[in-house]
């Protein structure tokens, strides 16, 4: 079969193979897809490999030979699922790989929160711990994890693996989510009490339209003042205005942010500047061995399907 990879450059710099993709077809392989070249990459290609790039209805009513996307990604809603339907197009996903590599990221923000690690480097580079009085110079406020709230909108494998973390901290764990679950170690709780009572909040849903600008001047407004926000599932869940001005105001005492309403991010995003804001650029699944495995999973899903026996379909 003729195999389409339409955004290699989001998956490797070079340091993770596609070998097992190329010895599943005819191989043709772009670096990076622009809108306007999409239907032109896509070609005649019956199995398509990729990211972000959006497969609207026109787009793959534009490729007639197209029988299979398969996302680098557990996320599809860059692909008009609806049309791939009708059109008898599998779409396949690959669940689950970045779970253990997102939730490290969450605790690193936590813990530059927590532990001012970067502030004390700071100071000592700077000098400063040659000239202290004591041996001990603790001028920026730090504090234990354990005994602290936190709080995980969404629990699935992500939230799960993060409220496990959490408890080998003594974290107290309350969570949110629109599906009920049977966990005892934790508690579920409404929205309005979760931002209440949460010393430190983290999005890990995916998003739909209730959760669309879920984190906004409203349920901010429920925060104590030295909460904390963790955004790593999908930028558009929270309003970026109103966490800038909650920031800015102290509404608020920190936010870390690995994704973005716009990606890259636009000059003009309001948290740009804004007042102990932290933002990666969406790199919380990215560590080698994540996008090996994801990598792995994508020319798994392929080949189950060239045998006609699809899985991770979600359509």
């Amino acid at each position: 079969m003729k195999i389409a990879i339409l955004e290699a450059k989001t998956v490797s710099r070079g340091d993770v193979s596609f070998d097992e993709i190329y010895k599943l077809g005819e191989v043709r392989e772009f670096p990076l897809t622009p809108v306007d070249k999409i239907v032109e990459n896509v070609g005649d290609a019956e199995i398509v490999l990729c990211n972000k790039t959006p497969f609207t209805a026109d787009v793959l009513r534009a490729c007639p030979n197209l029988k299979y996307i398969g996302l680098c990604a557990t996320g599809y809603n860059n692909v008009d699922i609806k049309t791939c339907n009708e059109l008898g197009i599998t779409v396949c996903n690959v669940p689950a790989y970045s779970t253990a590599a997102v939730a490290q990221l969450v605790f690193s923000f936590i813990l530059h929160f927590a532990s001012r690690t970067s502030a004390y480097n700071k100071f000592v580079q700077s000098g400063g711990w040659i000239k202290s009085e004591t041996f001990s110079d603790f001028l920026y406020p730090i504090q234990e994890l354990a005994g602290k709230t936190i709080g995980i909108i969404g629990y699935g494998s992500i939230g799960r693996k993060v409220a496990h973390i959490a408890q080998a901290f003594n974290m107290n764990v309350i969570v949110n989510t629109r599906t009920a679950k049977q966990d005892g170690s934790v508690k579920f709780v409404g929205l309005k009490e979760l931002f209440s009572e949460a010393d430190v909040i983290t999005a890990h849903c995916p998003l739909t339209e209730e959760t669309m600008g879920l984190i906004n001047r409203e349920t901010l407004s429920y925060c104590k003042p030295s909460c904390v926000i963790i955004n790593t599932s999908r930028g558009p869940v929270v309003n970026e205005q109103d966490l800038a001005d909650a920031l800015n105001s102290g509404k608020i005492a920190g936010a870390a942010l690995d994704v973005l309403c716009q990606e890259p991010m636009s000059e003009d995003c309001p948290l740009i500047g804004a007042k102990n804001c932290i933002i990666t650029p969406h790199i919380a699944w990215a560590p080698l061995e994540t996008r090996e495995r994801l990598v792995k999973v994508v020319a798994e899903n392929v080949k189950a399907f060239i045998e006609g026996y699809p899985i991770n379909t979600v359509n």
